[in-house]
């Protein structure tokens, strides 16, 4: 908070930091008019005079157009339908619905494959942003789990992030080498298990648990096993040093049973479940704060015979929120930033120019800075 002080006057301006912020441009603010100092009353700026008409003109950020727009435009994926109200398939349910793509429906492999990765990266964009998001480490099985992932990397790499494939147990068919092949061309480098960093956390910024899907029987063997105790160990937080990566399991965390779910309470706990074609029951049980539904392939037919309830996509997106985003505490993200008072030679004596000065130093130092901001001002008593 700044305090200003001009002839018994003080001009507070504060600053509200939002869950989205945005690099400040010289088009975000633009004065079309300013006040003269008669019109401005001895005490206080009413706050008629700051509205968006005497502010704004037009709002160019698509941040700031997405916190001005009306209820419901801010999210770019809106939340769908509730959890209790979709349906959620068995193991052999799922396994049924792929064999109907890939027999009669005359969907391939590599098609669906292609569909559900392209999901799983539109997914992560949407809640976890490059800028902030680079670094991805996406482990992968050997099966079609894995080939998932493999999809994921490439088109996150297209979409601006650094990611790293673990793969450590290749399939020969040419399939998925040919979706190793396309990761090399675009030199998104492999790492093996013996060189992965014994800390993720330090490392990458999100994770993408690709390993096992609702195919999976048994327990998982090396060295599966161990990634997954890696995966587990990776949501602890440090803080003396920095939060732990993000995990985002791809269908079914992998080691879930998949209708029963984490059977021993042990395994991995998901920040983002990414379900493909349909919810399996297992992500009843999924209790993170980002549940997606991708896989935006499912015929009427399919639908009709399994009596699916899916979300519906909005527009031309790939992916669909499943449940409400988690609720945050707008309060809690108040700032106030604080410097020492300003004698009144240093003070414009229009607290509009002033603010203008701030806005164009912050602009010209490229900052990033809260995507709202309000002016007023209060007597010597604290008092509007």
């Amino acid at each position: 908070m700044w305090s200003l002080v001009r002839k018994g006057r003080t001009t507070t301006m504060t600053c509200l930091l939002f869950t989205q912020s945005l690099l400040l441009t010289s088009n975000s603010l633009s004065l079309i008019s300013k006040p003269s100092l008669s019109s401005l009353q001895p005490h206080h700026l009413p706050i008629s005079n700051l509205s968006s008409a005497f502010f704004l003109n037009p709002i160019a950020s698509s941040s700031i157009s997405a916190f001005c727009s009306k209820p419901g435009r801010a999210e770019s994926v809106p939340s769908m339908q509730s959890p209790e109200s979709i349906s959620y398939l068995t193991q052999r349910e799922a396994a049924e619905i792929d064999e109907t793509l890939m027999g009669p429906l005359g969907f391939s492999v590599d098609q669906l494959m292609e569909l559900a990765g392209l999901s799983v990266a539109a997914s992560i964009a949407e809640v976890y942003k490059s800028s902030e998001y680079s670094r991805v480490l996406a482990i992968c099985g050997p099966g079609n789990n894995g080939g998932d992932g493999l999809v994921a990397a490439r088109h996150l790499f297209h979409f601006g992030y650094k990611p790293v494939i673990c793969y450590p147990k290749r399939t020969p068919k040419p399939l998925y080498s040919g979706l190793v092949t396309q990761l090399e061309s675009l030199s998104v480098p492999f790492i093996s298990v013996e060189d992965l960093p014994l800390d993720l956390s330090g490392e990458f910024d999100i994770i993408v648990d690709a390993m096992f899907g609702f195919s999976y029987h048994g327990s998982p063997r090396p060295p599966f096993d161990g990634l997954i105790q890696m995966l587990i160990s990776s949501r602890n937080y440090d803080q003396t040093r920095h939060k732990s990566s993000v995990v985002v399991s791809v269908d079914i965390p992998s080691g879930w049973h998949v209708e029963g779910g984490d059977v021993g309470g042990e395994g991995i706990r998901p920040d983002m479940l990414v379900s493909l074609t349909a919810p399996k029951l297992c992500a009843k049980k999924f209790s993170g704060p980002h549940h997606f539904l991708g896989g935006r392939f499912v015929p009427p037919s399919i639908a009709e015979k399994y009596k699916l309830r899916l979300p519906s996509y909005p527009g031309t997106s790939m992916c669909v929120r499943i449940g409400k985003p988690q609720k945050i505490d707008v309060s809690a993200l108040r700032e106030n930033y604080i410097s020492p008072e300003f004698l009144e030679e240093q003070v414009d004596s229009n607290p509009i120019d002033q603010f203008r000065k701030w806005f164009d130093e912050a602009v010209t130092a490229g900052l990033r800075e809260p995507n709202a901001m309000a002016l007023s001002t209060a007597g010597k008593n604290g008092k509007p």
